[in-house]
Formats: C-alpha cells, structure tokens, sequence
C-alpha cells in the first residue's frame, strides 16, 4: 500500500493501515529509540510511546515534507521528554570548565567497525553524552537547537559533545585492540575460532 493511503488510513483509525504502518517503520524507530535509551527495554518503551504519539497525531501531518521526517521528529522528541523526565543532563559542565582535545587524525578508526559495532559502543555511553552524541553527529541538529530542545545553554551542549566522541573513541579503540565488544563481552566470531 503506497504511503499516502497508509497514513490516510491511520488517519481514519483502520487497524490494518495502522499494523502496515507499524511494520514499515517499526525497524527505523527502533534504531533510534535504542540509540538514545542505551538499552533494549527502554527502547521498547520509548518506541511503543512514539507510535502512540504519532497514531494519535497523525491527523496533524500536512503532507509537506518527508513522512519519515515526521515520523522521526516525534520519537526523538518522545526519547528528549523520557530522558528530561529523568533529568539526564543535571550534572552538564560548561565547556569553559572541561579541558578536553579532539584529534580527528584517528577517525579512521571509527571507519573500521560495522554501523552495530559502533552503534553498540554509542549506547555504552553515558547518557548525557548519548544523547547529545546523537542529536548532533547522527540527526544533525546544531548546538542551539540542542540547548533549546533539552533546556541547557549552548556551551554545555558543545562540552557534552567534546566529551561524548572522546569517551566514544576510548571505546572504539579499546574494541580494536582486544577484539570485545563495548560492552566488554568477546565477539562471538573470536570466540568461536579460538
């Protein structure tokens, strides 16, 4: 069923449009619930929530722009409000008060791992970082749209950035060299051949 009759159908609350919906998308969103929830069942939740939210506001889509688009602004919003709620950003420095050194000569050693190598070195990371982490290298907002989005000033979203992809790269190459996932478990290929 072509896009436009599915979301007409959600519109109209056709189950069967609702179910087909849910099944081209459902993949998608759980990648990104995972992304800023760091862990499975928090994802599921922050999922569920979100086609709630998007079922229920679906009617409000205008027909300009992406779909998906639209679709995504409501769970990264819905993962924001879960992680506000929980108030992930309370212990945020400045980034005045953080020393901290990016070298990006070792990028290629982000280039080296599969997209869920280092997806699951993403989620390893504290949430602050996690979620900063994602809003600005994977969705592409800026520094002022992050403060703005999670209630911080535009330095502390920069420091939390600095120190996401430092505290990431420690993992990248801490994977690199003993052959374990971020997670500290062996993978499953090494261990088997052993």
């Amino acid at each position: 069923m072509e896009e436009r009759k599915l979301i007409e159908g959600c519109v109209r609350g056709e189950p069967l449009a609702q179910k087909a919906m849910y099944e081209l998308y459902a993949s998608a969103m759980m990648s990104l619930c995972q992304r800023y929830a760091g862990n499975c069942e928090t994802a599921r939740d922050l999922m569920h929530d979100g086609f709630v939210k998007m079922f229920t506001k679906i009617h409000t889509y205008s027909g300009t722009g992406s779909f998906k688009g639209w679709i995504k602004r409501i769970f990264v919003t819905t993962a924001l409000e879960h992680l506000r709620r929980k108030d992930a950003l309370r212990y945020s420095a400045e980034i005045e008060d953080v020393e901290y050194q990016i070298e990006d000569d070792n990028i290629s050693v982000f280039e080296q791992l599969s997209a869920d190598e280092l997806l699951a070195c993403i989620a390893q990371l504290p949430e602050g970082y996690r979620t900063v982490f994602n809003l600005h290298a994977i969705e592409g907002y800026t520094h002022v749209e992050i403060a703005e989005a999670l209630g911080i000033n535009e330095g502390t979203s920069r420091s939390q950035y600095a120190r996401a992809r430092q505290v990431l790269r420690k993992l990248v190459m801490s994977y690199r060299q003993c052959g374990r996932g971020c997670g500290g478990k062996q993978r499953e290929n090494d261990s088997n051949s052993s």
